[in-house]
């Protein structure tokens, strides 16, 4: 299935998606204080759960009554006034892998799957990424340009990913025109680099002007495909070589800053290419390295955001980059469940904290890694014998799915949270509770609450007017309340 678009529209694809005009110069751990934009309805709060019993189920609705003087120790405020960072959206990564799996279902099956995923009224799944060549999760090791050095790029060829990675692509995009998409390599071609191989070792910098050719040539390749890409990264992991197990690549710090300035940010400037670059694309205890970077003379001038993974760190560590640089833009790109764990299925509780804390620490998006494998985490070509579960695993013969907590937690945000919306300031501090809340483009408020313990309730405040809500152990509750023109 692909879509079909006019020219006109293909056009309005290709071009970097921009966040509507409001807070995008705000610095993202300090709030802009605005007048509240919106009087709230006494409309009655719309209710969502996952627990033991439910996964992202209608609950009843909840009213509102006055707010009593003083606060109680279990107590949620809103203050819509106090405005953080804008979203750009949710998802996860449409790897070689999860496309080949994809690619295996019935079309009817696929299709309604990626209904269920990826349009706007159902899970809304908005930003995704892909690779550029293998990634660990892949059916083979491969690039675009495999042989013998050919610094002109004369055998460059995406041919391989017609086979099913491009329609795949295509298909989601025609439930979602919407998706934002960012590609990351794991490697440049082995000629490139210092052991010869797709395999660990590192960028060599004699070759740097071919790869950001290469980049060029990658993008210019996918958009002649109707899939134009809106942001990269120039490597996964720059601070990892695996070892040599699998596709990956070190970058020293001043090689990605020379690279960027000195190659692929000119050539993108010089041939009119909008596509956002973005730096880092590594776990959070690189944050001196990310400050490094941006303090090096003209690397602002190509880019403005770091990407983040989650293995390694503390979310609260993007703090130090953010308040030191407050207009560049925080994304998280990648982490994932361990789908071996007896309680893949269930943890989204623990995914549910992770992700608020990862929004209450300035990221604009969440990209889980890898959006699907088989049953067996694979196909796979990394280290790990025992393969790499994703966020889902749908069954090589029954086509039968089973989802991971993870994706029930995320599902949570990206269903009700918008592109264009705002974190807004959520207040109290609660032993096993966490709680984030976004003003929508539209004035409704979603208010995520994750409650790691047994049964609770907490009272929810904005102004005058409270709420009391109760939370099923190990649960994951989103909320939405609607403005007084809109029921949200």
């Amino acid at each position: 299935m692909s879509i079909k678009l006019g020219r006109r529209e293909f056009l309005a694809m290709s071009r970097p998606y921009a966040l509507p005009p409001g807070n995008e110069k705000s610095p993202d751990s300090t709030p802009r204080v605005d007048q509240p934009s919106k009087t709230f309805s006494n409309k009655p709060i719309r209710v969502w759960v996952t627990d033991g019993k439910h996964r992202l189920a209608p609950a009843p609705d909840i009213d509102w009554s006055n707010s009593t003087p003083g606060k109680t120790a279990a107590t949620v405020v809103l203050q819509p006034e106090l405005k953080f960072q804008q979203i750009l959206g949710f998802g996860g990564a449409m790897t070689d892998a999860s496309c080949y799996v994809f690619s295996r279902l019935p079309s009817a099956a696929r299709a309604h799957l990626f209904c269920s995923l990826f349009s706007p009224t159902e899970l809304a799944f908005n930003v995704c990424r892909i690779c550029i060549g293998s990634s660990d999760c892949s059916t083979s090791v491969f690039s675009y340009d495999d042989g013998e050095p050919d610094p002109d790029l004369r055998r460059f060829s995406i041919e391989r990913d017609r086979g099913y990675i491009l329609p795949t692509l295509r298909e989601a995009r025609s439930f979602n025109p919407d998706i934002f998409l960012f590609a990351s390599p794991w490697s440049p071609p082995g000629w490139m680099k210092s052991n010869g191989s797709l395999l660990g070792g590192c960028m060599r910098h004699t070759y740097m002007a071919s790869y950001a050719n290469y980049f060029l040539e990658f993008l210019r390749g996918y958009e002649s495909e109707r899939v134009p890409i809106q942001a990269v990264t120039i490597q996964n992991e720059v601070d990892a070589d695996q070892d040599g197990t699998m596709p990956a690549c070190a970058w020293p710090q001043d090689y990605e800053a020379d690279f960027l300035t000195m190659h692929l940010g000119p050539l993108f400037q010089r041939a009119g290419i909008e596509t956002k670059i973005w730096i880092i694309d590594h776990n959070y205890n690189l944050w001196g390295r990310a400050m490094g970077e941006l303090e090096t003379p003209d690397v602002r001038k190509y880019t403005n955001a770091v990407a983040w993974h989650g293995y390694v760190g503390q979310p609260q560590w993007i703090r130090r980059v953010q308040n030191a640089f407050p207009e560049v833009e925080m994304y998280w790109t990648e982490g994932g469940p361990d789908f071996r764990s007896e309680e893949y299925a269930r943890e989204w509780a623990k995914w549910g904290e992770t992700f608020t804390s990862i929004i209450k620490n300035c990221c604009r998006s969440i990209t889980v890694w890898t959006l699907a494998s088989d049953e067996n985490g694979r196909p796979y070509v990394g280290g790990s014998p025992t393969g790499l579960g994703g966020a889902m695993l749908i069954h090589s013969k029954t086509h039968e799915i089973t989802y991971s907590g993870m994706f029930w937690a995320l599902a949570h945000f990206s269903k009700f949270v918008r592109r264009g919306a705002t974190r807004i300031e959520s207040q109290g501090e609660l032993t096993g509770l966490s709680h984030c809340a976004f003003e929508n483009p539209g004035g409704t408020v979603a208010v995520v609450l994750t409650n790691q313990g047994a049964q609770r309730s907490c009272e929810l405040r904005l102004g005058s007017k409270a709420a009391n809500v109760s939370l099923s152990s190990d649960s994951v509750t989103t909320l939405l309340l609607s403005n007084g023109e809109q029921a949200g």
